[in-house]
């Protein structure tokens, strides 16, 4: 489809903005005449009809906004899709301006010499690497923004070329007033209490009055935040630097003893209740996600203000800045654990007060509000030595697998809706067998993470239906989908089971994946129809269907959290051949076992099916090397606890605030940050510490339930 441009006036390039009139540059059209030119719209996976009715209001939007640019000399063009081929770029951790991405550039801009441009008036927003197979040699793909004022200054001889720059859909964007970049959280919120107590001493007031209409100025509103990860952790900075009291109670224990604790668990066997790989600094920014790969990727927007400004606050910590650029951005355990110390450190420089090893029992509830909470040392199996403790709020953070947290909110009538989740296995398969698969002849680059090119790593995606839309094997639901999940290149796969009588499965990577190991969760989505099936019912039948298989799981392995597994070539054909399975990184030992028999019938048979797409996909990805783990049950919350949408107050109890991964509204770190940030304005701003429209500056909250990274 074409649609004609608006035609725009031609500008000449001034005799005086070329210093060396010798340096003849040729007009790249061919003629001095502007004439009227056609746009390509790009459209990556639907085009004409087939697109969806969201996707045919945006296009018309882009179209809308390409017809005219008001000055082409002034602001920001985004250059999109620029591919640089890897013998011309300097390698996945370079992420300046090279020579090569100059070239690709020049071409964009029709500029006649590359080597002329100036690298500083360009800025890489995104780098990524594209291996696909349908490309004629692999990429990187970069998103660079190129600075029109400081290019003309260093390079006046642009000036004709940036004059027939014209819009393209997906490649060439005009942003005419760049959004002031928002800042890391600490930026943001500092920047609030300046302009705050500039309006005051405008208005006559106290500076130190600014704290709360709700409280004295004596006294500080006391706010709970129960769980420390992502969601708690980002709640706390945002409350804290607003002038709140803030108590942060995490049932495990710190980072540290976090390790020793996993450390004892991995050599002896000894299962800590309260710290283990889901438990502890912090849950998910830590908790299971401190032991991960700490992926960073989002699908909330991971160009909008909300996503940058936690991306920016986790470089204050110590992550590194190519998570700002990096197209896939990760962590990994050896980097996380510095940046929470970091992080921690600077919530007690505000006078947070952390309580590590302190198990939330129950809430304290006067006429039907939240008043503070009853907590316990969560290393003693008495509860008879807990105390009450009182807050103006109290902000519910835990992750998703705090399962008697569940169920003691159910004994307050609280209301709990149950979710749509998914369940699967966990494949294992040799690092270097995925790199040939996605790379062929470039796998030898990787080198274990130092090379070139990133570790590779891939994401499957299958929708499936019965056959002629029979969907008998499908438990009476319409459609199911199965997707790889937690993809882990180079990592291991790792315990988070939280009862020794039950097994569940993770993977974790370490920063630079240099495992021998690629391991990834295949999953079926389940619902309420699969839950009902295995006579699960209430609010917390997604918990209990978990719980039937990790059981299940932990007796297939034997016990002493040993994980069963099968080949997937075994698992594809429902039988039990290969006794001795392939090298698995699991430490704590795995037994082969008919995994076939583990779900029921529906959901193996959509694994199966799914899989064989998968090998179509990525041949080979069906090998006697991969190796099948079981069981993969907590990919996101069983559960969604509703919250208003404006105040994130419980529909159920006042004062108490439910937030992220475990309360349903999350799906990953950055998600479940964002939500907590979100959140902490929404409660400094009942509590009175906040006045202003964090949406003007973060831009709308949105909130990704799923578990789909």
């Amino acid at each position: 489809m074409f649609i004609p441009s608006k035609v725009l006036p031609l500008h000449c390039c001034p005799p005086n903005l070329n210093p060396n009139p010798k340096l003849i540059f040729l007009n790249p059209t061919g003629s001095l005449n502007c004439h009227p030119k056609t746009l390509e719209i790009q459209c990556a996976k639907r085009t004409g009809k087939q697109r969806y009715p969201s996707e045919k209001k945006k296009l018309k939007l882009k179209r809308k906004a390409l017809t005219h640019v008001n000055d082409k000399f002034h602001g920001i063009w985004r250059l999109s899709k620029l591919g640089v081929p890897v013998q011309l770029d300097p390698g996945k951790d370079f992420l300046g301006v090279s020579e090569g991405l100059l070239q690709e550039i020049a071409k964009v801009i029709k500029f006649p010499v590359a080597s002329m441009l100036p690298p500083e008036a360009f800025l890489v927003v995104r780098k990524s690497f594209d291996a696909r197979k349908l490309l004629k040699e692999p990429k990187f793909v970069y998103m660079v923004d190129m600075d029109v004022h400081k290019l003309l200054t260093l390079e006046p001889r642009t000036w004709d070329f940036i004059s027939r720059l014209e819009p393209k859909v997906g490649l060439i964007e005009h942003i005419e007033h760049m959004h002031s970049s928002s800042g890391d959280l600490i930026s943001i919120t500092h920047d609030y209490k300046i302009h705050k107590g500039s309006e005051s001493r405008k208005g006559g007031e106290s500076i130190s009055k600014e704290g709360s209409d709700n409280f004295p100025t004596s006294k500080r509103p006391k706010v709970a935040v129960v769980g420390s990860g992502p969601s708690g952790l980002f709640a706390s900075l945002v409350l804290a630097e607003l002038g709140a009291e803030v108590a942060l109670i995490e049932r495990g224990q710190a980072v540290e003893q976090r390790g020793r604790d996993i450390g004892a668990l991995i050599v002896r066997r000894i299962l800590q209740l309260e710290s283990n790989f889901c438990f502890g600094e912090e849950d998910k920014l830590g908790g299971a996600g401190t032991w991960s790969d700490g992926k960073l990727v989002t699908r909330i927007g991971r160009n909008s203000g909300s996503v940058l400004a936690v991306m920016k606050t986790l470089v204050h910590f110590g992550a590194p800045e190519n998570i700002l650029v990096d197209g896939k951005p990760h962590l990994g355990t050896d980097r996380l654990i510095p940046l929470l110390r970091n992080f921690r450190q600077h919530l007690e420089s505000l006078g947070v007060t952390i309580r590590f090893g302190t198990k939330v029992n129950d809430l304290v509830v006067e006429d039907a509000t939240v008043v503070g909470v009853e907590v316990s040392d969560s290393r003693e199996k008495s509860e008879h030595n807990s105390q009450k403790l009182r807050y103006d709020a109290v902000v519910l953070a835990v992750g998703h697998s705090a399962r008697d947290v569940y169920q003691m909110l159910l004994s307050h009538n609280m209301d709990l809706v149950p979710k749509d989740f998914a369940v699967g296995l966990r494949i294992e398969h040799p690092q270097e067998l995925i790199n040939s698969l996605q790379y062929s002849s470039l796998a030898a680059e990787v080198r274990k993470g130092r090379g070139k090119v990133p570790v590779a790593d891939y994401k499957v995606v299958k929708y499936l239906m019965g056959e002629d839309g029979d969907t008998s094997f499908d438990s009476g639901a319409t459609s199911r989908s199965c997707y790889s999940f937690c993809m882990c290149p180079g990592g291991q796969v790792v315990l988070t089971s939280t009862n020794p009588s039950e097994i569940c499965i993770n993977g974790m990577s370490f920063s630079r994946r240099s495992s021998r190991w690629a391991n990834a969760a295949l999953v079926i989505t389940v619902s309420s129809k699969d839950f009902k099936a295995l006579n699960c019912d209430g609010p917390l039948a997604g918990v209990e269907f978990q719980r039937e298989f990790e059981r299940k799981a932990a007796m297939m392995g034997g016990g002493n959290f040993v994980v069963p597994v099968q080949t997937v070539t075994d698992f594809m054909e429902n039988k039990l051949s290969v006794t001795s399975p392939p090298p698995s990184s699991y430490r704590l030992g795995v037994k082969t076992a008919n995994l076939h028999e583990l779900f029921p019938l529906h959901i193996t048979e959509a694994l199966q099916r799914s899989i064989a797409m998968f090998d179509e996909e990525l041949p080979g990805f069906i090998s006697k090397d991969a190796l099948l783990h079981g069981v993969e049950t907590r990919t996101s919350s069983p559960i969604q606890i509703p919250r208003s949408g404006d105040t994130y107050e419980s529909t159920s109890l006042r004062g108490l605030y439910p937030i992220g991964e475990g309360a349903g509204y999350a799906g990953g770190i950055v998600s479940a940050a964002v939500d907590g940030m979100y959140a902490g304005f929404a409660v400094a701003k009942s509590l009175g510490l906040y006045s202003g429209d964090i949406e003007s500056i973060l831009g709308k909250a949105q909130f990704a339930g799923s578990a789909k990274y």
